[in-house]
């Protein structure tokens, strides 16, 4: 096996031998598709198929968060509680992200992905029936959140047995980050317009559909094929070994220097980035913009993402794109330092847009990502990824909370972008040390003054 600081892997190798799975369509050549952008990616049948049970899945989750916070508001009156369905919406990322980190290799991935949909299902269709408690609505929520790390990492997994490593897997990691932010658009438009026309078990019913749609997908669509890390015997599948595995498989990870490296470098812009973020309700009020006018600047940063993604996707080609990944790192930071001036709401929407087209830098992390981790680990070196950057990122925002209680909104938010600054630099350096960069598949990256 060889190590992200040894001999670089070989060009794309399917993870096991096309073949057709029960009640599925052939396994394709992990050779990827043929043809350059985004367009040969979706030229592949079985990614289709994961990009619309995503899409679904994205939407479901974005929903439900709206809905379950007016319900648990309308039970309860309280707004911490309310608030509480948000943040419930991160924090079981680090516990699914650790304990359960073992299922995206142990299993094959596409009853993982099956039974997570599943799960999801039956947790949104439970908040439906009447009479269930605060506390029951609130661990159906966690449940949601629990799976979702393996959920990611799983499908991440998946994108490289279907596409293949390098840029085919490059992209398909890239449109599965432009539905994500699309869905926060999409998703509290829609809830929203939902809610004014029907009740919120409703819509939580709709997004027990969404789920149930999303499983039903990837479970015609998508191939079967055995797990990555052998088939699990009898005797290993018990809980306390999976969990072993789990918790060895992530010490493993992050033992390791070059993969530690760009774990941080996946982490920590996000982890800033939020700050500014998560005080945009309290900055519109300072402004004096109302709700529709923070509305407006919560759309700001998924707009510039979707933008960026897809032109960067578009229009630049891999060595391209790699070149931007510490710059556009460093960069998404930044413009958090413009609200030092109390900038006005249209200056705020172009400093938070700005923000957003930050994420181009993701192109190059998942680059060197993927061909600095064993194969046979992959899809738990991904559930690592997403359950890190979700709980540090839910640690940011309640920080900036509690910073706001005591300094005002013109210095918190600009200090973001003094302390991302300084630590983004300080884990770039971190990662040309560690000599992560040079773990490809296709060769060498290009050294970046």
């Amino acid at each position: 096996m060889p190590t992200p600081s040894g001999p670089a892997r070989p060009g794309p190798a399917p993870a096991c031998p096309p073949a057709s799975g029960p009640g599925g369509p052939p396994a394709q050549d992990a050779a990827g598709p043929t043809g350059t952008g985004y367009r040969a990616v979706f030229a592949v049948p079985e990614f289709r198929f994961v990009f619309a049970a995503h899409l679904l899945s994205s939407l479901g989750v974005v929903v439900c968060e709206i809905a379950l916070s007016v319900l648990v508001y309308r039970l309860t009156d309280s707004p911490l509680l309310s608030a509480l369905t948000f943040a419930l919406g991160l924090l079981p990322y680090l516990l699914g992200g650790t304990l359960l980190s073992a299922v995206a290799d142990r299993y094959p991935a596409r009853r993982v992905l099956v039974v997570c949909d599943a799960v999801c299902a039956l947790a949104a269709a439970a908040m439906v029936l009447p009479g269930t408690p605060v506390v029951v609505l609130l661990g159906l929520r966690c449940a949601i959140a629990a799976v979702a790390p393996v959920f990611a990492g799983t499908r991440a997994g998946t994108l490289g047995d279907i596409l293949g490593e390098g840029e085919p897997f490059v992209l398909g990691r890239s449109l599965i980050r432009i539905v994500n932010q699309g869905a926060q658009l999409a998703g509290f438009a829609a809830g929203g317009l939902l809610l004014a026309a029907v009740t919120p078990g409703a819509v939580l019913g709709i997004t027990a559909a969404t789920f149930t749609a999303s499983a039903l997908l990837l479970r015609w669509g998508t191939a079967a094929r055995p797990a990555r890390g052998g088939r699990v015997t009898a005797g290993r599948a018990g809980g306390g070994a999976l969990l072993g595995a789990s918790w060895a498989g992530t010490r493993r990870l992050l033992a390791d220097r070059p993969i530690r490296a760009l774990l941080l470098l996946a982490w920590v812009p996000p982890a800033l980035v939020v700050v500014p973020e998560a005080l945009l309700v309290p900055y519109g009020d300072l402004l004096g913009v109302g709700p529709a006018g923070q509305g407006l600047l919560m759309c700001g940063m998924p707009v510039g993402a979707v933008v960026a993604e897809t032109l960067a996707g578009t229009l630049l080609g891999p060595r391209a794109r790699t070149r931007l990944t510490f710059p556009m790192g460093v960069f998404t930071v930044l413009p958090s330092l413009g609200f030092a001036a109390r900038p006005s709401l249209g200056w705020a929407l172009v400093l938070l847009v700005l923000t957003g087209t930050g994420i181009s830098y993701n192109f190059g992390v998942d680059r060197w990502f993927v061909a600095a981790v064993p194969e046979e680990q992959l899809g738990q070196a991904m559930t690592v990824m997403q359950a890190g950057r979700m709980t540090i990122m839910g640690l940011a925002m309640g920080l900036a909370g509690v910073a706001a209680e005591y300094a005002p909104l013109p210095v918190v938010m600009p200090a973001a972008g003094v302390l991302g600054g300084a630590a983004v630099l300080a884990v770039i350096a971190e990662v040309r040390r560690s000599g992560a960069r040079t773990a490809r598949a296709d060769g060498p990256v290009p050294a970046i003054p």
